[in-house]
C-alpha cells in the first residue's frame, strides 16, 4: 500500500486550535473523498478525538512529537525571511521535559490502531538554523543553500539525541517504527541521525532517493513532507522502495503566512473553510478510485513552469472571461478519456494515456453560456462536470447540514453560503458582506471566509464572502429550542435557515 498523504496542522481557522470532534469527523471525510489515506501531525500531539476518528475512519498516521530539540529554530515574527527572527520555543523545556513530554505522548496514544510510526521530530536538521555540517560544503541541500559555518552548533549531536528518544520509545512501544522528518539528508547521514531511525521520512529530498537506496538498500524510505508537483509523485508511484508521500498541508492553517495583512498559510489542497481547491481535483485524480472530472480555466497561453515547490494549478472554476477571447480549459481526471462541450457542440475528445502532465488541455474561444467535460471508461459515461457563465449576485443561498443538535454547549453546525446569480449558480468573484442575525439558543462559533488576507473580526456577526462563499459555524447553548438564522447583505434577497436544539 502506497502512503497518500497529508501534513496538517491542528487548528481549523475561525475555530483556532479549539476544534470540536465534529468539525474534526468533516475535515477527515473531505480528506478521504480526496483518496487520500495517511496523515502526518504537524509537528506536535493532536487530540485524542482526531485519533479516535482516524482508528474509526481507516487513516493511517505518524504521530510527530517535537518541531526543535535543545536549540532553537529561528521563528519569522515580521514575514517570512523578514526582519529580525524569534527564537523563542520548545527549546527552553527540551533538557527537563522532552523525554517526560515524550513518555506521556507514547503511553497516551499507543493503543491507537491508526497509529503505525511515532515521529520525534520534524526539520530538526534543518541545515545551519542551527546545526551545521562540513558536508555541507559538498554539494546543495533542498530548501536551503547553507554551507558549513564554523560559528554553529555542529550537527553530531543530532545523533546523540536522536538515539536517546529511539530507545526511550523503544521501552514503550516495541511494535512501531520511529521516524523523523529531515530537512538535510546529507547532513543526517553523516551524524547518525537517520541510522537512529528505523524509517527515514524525506522533507522535499526527491533527488536523493535514488543514491541513497543504493547506499543504504535495507532503510525504508518515504517523502515525509512533499510539494505539490506531478513528479514528486512519480517518485512514489514509479519506485517500489518508496513508501509514500506527505503533502505540504492538506488544509490550510493559521500563521506561517508571509507579511501583513495575510493572517493564514496558502500551501493546503483545501481551504480554512473545507472548499476543495483546484489541487484537490488534481490530487483526486491521482489518488482516488471514484471516477472523476474537474474543469479549471486561465487565460495563460504559455503553460509555465511552477514556481516553487508549493506551486498549485492555475486553474480557477470559471467560465466569465472576454468574448472572443483564447482561454486555456484544463481538465482533471482519473477516467480513460474526456470529451468537452462549449453549449452542447463538442469540441473533441482527448485521452489520458497521451497526455503524460496528467491534465488534459484546450486552447477555446471564449463564448457565453455552459462548458461541459464528459469523461469515460470504455465509451461509458463516468462522470461529468459544468462551468457556467455567471451573472451578477442576486441572491444569498444557504444550506445547513443538520436540522437539530443535542443542547450540550458543544455540538455544532455548519451553514454553507452562497452568492448566487439569479440562476443560482455561485459566483466566483463575489466578496459581499453577509451579516447573520440569531433567534434562539445558539451562538456564532465563527464565520470563515477563507481569505488569506482578510482581517475582519472572526467572532462578530459579519464577514465578508470570498470565493462566492462563506461558512457559519453555529454552537448549542445548554437550553432547548427552535433557531431561526437570517443571513442578509445590501441589494441581495435574505436567506433563512431553521434549525432544532434538544435535549
Amino acid at each position: 500500500m502506497k502512503l497518500k498523504g497529508i501534513c496538517m496542522h491542528q487548528d481549523a481557522g475561525a475555530l483556532g486550535s479549539a476544534v470540536s470532534k465534529e468539525e474534526v469527523s468533516r475535515r477527515l471525510d473531505i480528506l478521504k473523498e480526496m483518496g487520500c489515506n495517511a496523515i502526518r501531525t504537524s509537528h506536535n500531539p493532536f487530540s485524542p478525538d482526531f485519533l479516535d476518528l482516524c482508528d474509526t475512519k481507516g487513516f493511517l498516521v505518524i504521530g510527530e512529537a517535537f518541531d526543535e530539540w535543545e536549540l532553537p529554530k529561528k521563528k519569522w515574527l515580521a514575514g517570512w525571511n523578514v526582519g529580525t527572527p524569534g527564537k523563542e520555543g520548545y527549546f527552553v523545556s527540551f533538557k527537563e521535559w522532552s523525554k517526560r513530554d515524550l513518555s506521556d505522548f507514547i503511553m497516551r496514544d499507543r493503543n491507537h490502531p491508526s497509529i503505525i510510526m511515532w515521529s520525534i521530530g520534524n526539520e530538526i536538521d534543518y541545515p545551519n538554523d542551527p546545526y551545521t555540517h562540513q558536508i555541507l560544503n559538498t554539494e546543495e541541500n533542498p530548501q536551503t543553500w547553507a554551507k558549513f559555518s564554523e560559528s554553529l552548533p555542529h550537527a553530531d549531536r543530532l545523533g546523540e539525541i536522536a538515539r536517546e528518544l529511539t530507545a526511550l520509545i523503544k521501552t514503550i512501544d516495541k511494535t512501531r517504527p520511529v521516524t523523523a522528518g529531515l530537512a538535510s539528508a546529507l547532513m543526517s547521514n553523516e551524524t547518525g541521525y537517520a541510522d537512529a531511525l528505523d524509517v527515514a521520512g524525506y522533507n522535499y529530498q526527491e533527488s536523493r532517493y535514488a543514491p541513497d537506496h543504493k547506499k543504504y538498500p535495507l532503510r525504508p524510505l518515504y517523502g515525509s513532507e512533499n510539494g505539490m508537483t506531478l513528479d514528486m509523485w512519480n517518485y512514489v508511484a514509479d519506485n517500489d522502495y518508496v513508501m509514500g508521500q506527505f503533502l505540504w498541508t492538506g488544509f490550510e492553517y493559521m500563521g506561517e503566512a508571509g507579511r501583513f495583512p495575510m493572517r493564514s498559510n496558502t500551501a493546503g489542497v483545501i481551504d480554512l473553510a473545507g472548499n476543495k481547491k483546484p489541487e484537490f481535483y488534481f490530487r483526486q485524480s491521482l489518488w482516488s478510485d471514484k471516477p472523476m472530472v474537474f474543469i479549471g480555466t486561465t487565460n495563460r497561453i504559455a503553460e509555465r513552469e511552477p514556481e516553487d515547490l508549493w506551486a498549485h494549478k492555475r486553474v480557477d472554476p470559471v467560465w466569465n472571461w472576454e468574448e472572443g477571447k483564447t482561454i486555456i480549459v484544463n481538465v482533471f481526471t482519473n477516467c480513460e478519456e474526456v470529451e468537452l462541450f462549449l453549449n452542447s457542440r463538442s469540441l473533441g475528445t482527448k485521452k489520458m494515456s497521451e497526455s503524460p502532465n496528467r491534465t488534459l488541455t484546450w486552447e477555446v474561444p471564449f463564448e457565453k453560456g455552459t462548458l461541459s467535460a464528459v469523461a469515460k471508461n470504455k465509451g461509458i459515461v463516468a462522470a461529468s462536470a459544468d462551468l457556467k457563465t455567471t451573472g451578477d449576485v442576486s441572491a444569498i443561498m444557504a444550506s445547513i447540514d443538520k436540522k437539530s443538535i443535542k443542547a450540550d454547549r458543544q455540538s455544532i453546525a455548519h451553514i454553507y453560503l452562497n452568492l448566487c446569480d439569479v440562476a443560482g449558480n455561485t459566483v466566483y468573484t463575489a466578496e459581499n458582506e453577509v451579516t447573520c442575525e440569531i433567534t434562539g439558543p445558539v451562538r456564532i462559533l465563527g464565520m470563515e471566509d477563507s481569505n488569506p488576507s482578510n482581517t475582519e473580526d472572526y467572532k462578530d456577526n459579519k464577514q465578508h464572502a470570498y470565493h462566492g462563499k462563506l461558512l457559519v459555524y453555529l454552537q448549542a447553548t445548554d437550553k432547548p429550542g427552535t433557531v431561526t438564522v437570517k443571513l442578509s447583505s445590501p441589494g441581495l434577497k435574505d436567506a433563512f435557515i431553521d434549525l432544532d436544539i434538544r435535549n
